[in-house]
C-alpha cells in the first residue's frame, strides 16, 4: 500500500512530497516504509526538510513502521550525504533500484550513433538488413510480451513480474507516458521493452527476448527504436536503467568474466555510448533501532 505526503509552499505550490510505500512484515511486527527514487525536496532548506520528514514520520508511525529507506534520484555527492546523515539518515546496502546506470544523451541522431561502440552499430545494421521489424504494440500484444519476459527470466536467471503487473503498467502509463515496442521477424515475435517517459527523462525497464532467432540482433533493434521514441518526444536522455555499482575501471576489468546479476547486462548496456551515472543510493532512517 502507498501513501502521498506532500508540503506546501503558500495556498497552492507544492514546495515538496514524497510517495511511501508500505511492506507489512509477517508475525505482526509492523512494517518498512520506502521512498523509491525520492523524496523531491531542496535538501539544501532546513525547514523544508524537516517538515516533510516530520510528516512521513507521522504517517510511517500509524502503519508502525521499524524504519523508513528512500533513495533520492539525485547524484552521489558530499553535500548530498551531509544533508542525509544530519537528518538522521544512514547508507544502506540494502538497495531496491540500481544505483549506478547508464544515460544517453539524446541529442542528434548522428552524434548518438557515433558514440556507440562500431559492434553496437554494426548490430543494429544487422537487424535492419535480416529483416527485424519493430512496431509499437497495443494491448493485445501483452501476451506475447510476458511470454517472452518467462522465456528471458528463466534462461537468465532472474525473478519477473507477473502477466497483470505488466498489464496494469501499459494500462496507467501508455500512451502518455510510454510505450510497448515488439520486434519480429517473418511474423514472429523475438524480442519487447516498455520504455517510459516523463518530461525531459526516459527510461528502459522492462525487457523481454526469445531463445530463438538472436542472430538477428533483435533487442540490438528494439534499443534504437526506443531512443528514437524518447528523442522524438523531446526527451533529453534515454536512461538504461542499471549496471554494477562498480567504478568504471573495474566495469570495464570485469565485464567479459563476470555474468551474474546485472554483470550480464552490462555489456550490452555499455556499447550504446551512454555515460554512467550513480545515484546516491540508498538510506535508513530508523525509528525502532530494536527491531531494525
Amino acid at each position: 500500500s502507498s501513501e502521498m505526503v506532500t508540503i506546501s509552499a503558500g495556498k497552492r505550490d507544492i514546495a515538496a512530497g514524497a510517495q511511501v510505500l508500505f511492506r507489512e512484515l509477517p508475525g505482526g511486527l509492523g512494517s518498512i516504509a520506502y521512498v523509491p527514487r525520492g523524496p523531491v525536496v531542496d535538501w539544501g532548506d532546513t525547514t523544508l526538510c524537516t517538515e516533510l520528514f516530520t510528516a512521513v514520520r507521522q504517517r510511517a508511525a500509524r502503519r508502525r513502521a521499524i524504519f523508513l529507506k528512500v533513495e533520492p534520484d539525485m547524484p552521489d555527492t558530499t553535500p548530498l550525504r551531509d544533508a542525509l546523515a544530519v537528518r538522521g539518515f544512514r547508507p544502506s546496502p540494502q538497495t531496491v533500484q540500481p544505483p549506478r546506470t547508464i544515460v544517453i544523451d539524446l541529442d542528434d541522431e548522428a552524434a548518438i550513433l557515433a558514440r556507440m561502440n562500431q559492434g553496437t552499430r554494426r548490430k543494429i545494421r544487422l537487424a535492419e538488413r535480416g529483416g527485424i521489424s519493430v512496431r509499437e504494440g497495443s494491448a493485445t500484444d501483452l501476451d506475447s510480451f510476458d511470454a517472452l519476459m518467462r522465456v528471458t527470466g528463466e534462461r537468465d536467471g532472474f525473478g519477473v513480474h507477473s502477466a497483470a503487473y505488466y498489464r496494469m503498467a501499459f494500462d496507467l502509463f501508455h500512451p502518455r507516458h510510454a510505450t510497448l515496442l515488439m520486434a519480429s521477424h517473418e511474423g514472429r515475435d523475438l524480442a519487447g521493452l516498455m520504455v517510459f517517459a516523463h518530461g525531459r527523462q526516459a527510461w528502459y525497464l522492462y525487457g523481454a527476448s526469445s531463445n530463438d532467432e538472436r542472430n538477428l540482433m533483435p533487442t540490438f533493434a528494439l534499443q534504437w527504436a526506443a531512443i528514437r521514441w524518447a528523442k522524438a518526444r523531446g526527451c533529453a536522455g534515454y536512461d538504461l536503467w542499471g549496471i554494477p555499482d562498480e567504478d568504471e575501471a573495474a566495469l570495464e576489468a570485469g565485464f567479459r568474466e563476470r555474468h551474474g546479476g546485472l554483470w550480464g547486462v552490462y555489456g550490452f548496456k555499455r556499447g550504446f555510448g551512454g555515460r554512467i551515472v550513480r545515484a546516491v543510493g540508498a538510506w535508513d532512517q530508523v525509528y525502532n533501532p530494536l527491531l531494525y
